[in-house]
């Protein structure tokens, strides 16, 4: 026996064995593989039916295809006296498309790209301090400590009178009063200012 022989002496055995395994497995099976063959041809239009139900528009082959694997897998698991086969079938083909729907789409969720106005950084203006430390301390000229903490708390930090209290460990009116306090005095200055221009 050679194997180096000619590829027409190979050729028969390869057809032979191929015509044995179809003939073992149908003998195994009955004409369980002519039944479903049936049974698709039947069922096929209950797949695209599903398919036009689900609004399914792209990729229709490979709906097409799992719709006739749940049919397969509804055929195989089939119990006759749990109800009708046609509901069943229904069902799982229902399912598995609509399984295959979600995770698609939480493929596109995770893989999709931001639109084109999301690389483009807009600095937003209310974060940036109001006024400059050194421009707002040169307004607090003859201004107490307590007035110079209010007015940098205020104006530089934003903060509301209530956290200034807070922090400072003093009431909310002892804070409005350096508040006024500060305010008067920088009126003052700068009318003062005003006037020698």
């Amino acid at each position: 026996m050679t194997i180096a022989g000619s590829p027409s002496s190979f050729e028969p055995v390869i057809l032979q064995s191929t015509r044995e395994f179809k003939g073992s497995a149908l003998s195994k099976r009955g004409s369980k593989v002519e039944n479903f063959e049936e049974m698709l041809r039947q069922y096929r239009p209950m797949i695209f039916h599903m398919i036009r139900k689900l609004r399914i528009y792209k990729n229709i082959d490979e709906f097409e295809q799992i719709g006739m694997i749940a049919l397969w897998e509804a055929y195989q698991n089939r119990q006759d006296d749990k109800g009708s086969f046609t509901s069943y079938a229904y069902n799982t083909i229902r399912g598995k498309m609509l399984s295959e729907l979600t995770k698609r789409r939480r493929e596109e969720d995770m893989f999709a790209f931001p639109k084109e106005g999301f690389w483009n950084v807009e600095v937003d203006e209310s974060l940036r301090p109001p006024l400059e430390l050194e421009t707002l301390l040169s307004y607090c000229e003859g201004l107490t400590e307590k007035e110079k903490k209010w007015v940098v708390a205020a104006f530089y930090e934003q903060l509301k009178q209530g956290e200034i209290a807070f922090r400072e460990g003093k009431s909310v009116e002892a804070v409005k009063k350096w508040r006024r306090q500060a305010l008067e005095k920088i009126r003052k200055s700068m009318e003062q200012k005003e006037r020698k221009r």
